[in-house]
């Protein structure tokens, strides 16, 4: 079942966690692509007379969410296209890797709950089949 939203437990975790946990995450994104974006109601940004692809929705998210990384801190440690799967479901395959460093859980935190960073959500929600978000410390 394709997973797209972070649920509101997730974030209750996260959020707790920051109370008492300190120091720097990285966040994997594992991320597949729409072949069409699905805007639903709102009207499909693309400038073509095309539908705009799943990738081409992201990436005015990702425009978007990176315009919000410098002010908290954070910063692309990783994004590269995602070749195949090696170990794994052979049906979980993923178009595109990146990994986001923040300060802190804090941080990570203050940036996705902007206002002017939750108005671009929604091409990121358009572009994405699935994905996973996977959040790391200690390193």
């Amino acid at each position: 079942m394709p997973s797209i939203d972070p649920t509101s437990e997730a974030f209750a975790k996260v959020a707790a966690d920051a109370e008492t946990t300190r120091g720097p995450i990285r966040m994997i994104n594992l991320l597949k692509f729409k072949d069409v974006a699905d805007y639903g109601d709102r009207p499909d940004p693309s400038t073509t007379g095309s539908p705009s692809t799943g990738a081409e929705a992201y990436a005015r998210y990702g425009a978007i969410a990176m315009g919000h990384f410098a002010p908290v801190g954070a910063t692309i440690f990783y994004a590269a296209a995602a070749d195949m799967t090696v170990i794994g479901p052979s049906d979980e395959d993923w178009d595109q890797v990146a990994i986001i460093e923040y300060p802190s859980r804090e941080k990570f935190l203050a940036m996705v709950s902007k206002p002017s960073y939750q108005e671009g959500v929604y091409h990121r929600t358009a572009g994405l089949a699935d994905t996973r978000l996977i959040m790391t410390s200690g390193f």
